[in-house]
């Protein structure tokens, strides 16, 4: 079943990089007490990921703090040292948080995983961005296309 607006955040665990080294974040961590902006990507370094759906939310990332955002994080289906080294690649690290969900658990805890086996990238997280708020989601974007429309920094920022 897909999470929906006002559904809670499962109770799940992360992996993030930091500077002595990774360690283990859970949904509470998180989102308890917080507004957060969630945006999920297929993968790390992926072309549309890489160049259309992260840059935005670099662009963004002060605009969208002022609205009262305490954290904007990014999501993958992809282990924690691919998610350190995308965001040491893009300057990231102090504006978004870089969330791993190395074998898909949250992805398919909220129904938002989808096969891309054919293509060589086995299970990954559909691309969606979601507000929450102290770990209730608030609004919910769901890409049904290749492109980032609803789920991007611009759409994102409008509904804040």
């Amino acid at each position: 079943m897909t999470i929906s607006v006002g559904d809670r955040i499962p109770a799940t665990k992360f992996r993030v990089v930091t500077p002595d080294g990774t360690v283990e974040k859970t949904e509470a961590d998180i989102f308890a007490g917080k507004k957060v902006v969630l945006f999920a990507v297929p993968g790390a370094f992926t072309p549309t990921c890489h160049k259309n759906h992260l840059p935005g939310y670099l662009e963004q990332a002060a605009a969208i703090k002022a609205k009262g955002v305490d954290t904007i994080a990014v999501i993958a289906v992809n282990d924690a040292f691919v998610m350190g080294a995308w965001a040491k690649a893009t300057g990231a690290e102090d504006k978004v948080l870089f969330l791993a969900d190395g074998s898909g658990e949250f992805t398919k805890a909220i129904g938002l995983e989808f096969d891309l086996s054919a293509n060589g990238l086995g299970i990954r997280s559909k691309r969606y961005a979601m507000i929450v708020e102290d770990g209730v989601v608030k609004t919910l974007n769901v890409e049904e296309a290749g492109g980032v429309t609803g789920s991007g920094a611009a759409a994102i920022l409008e509904l804040l």
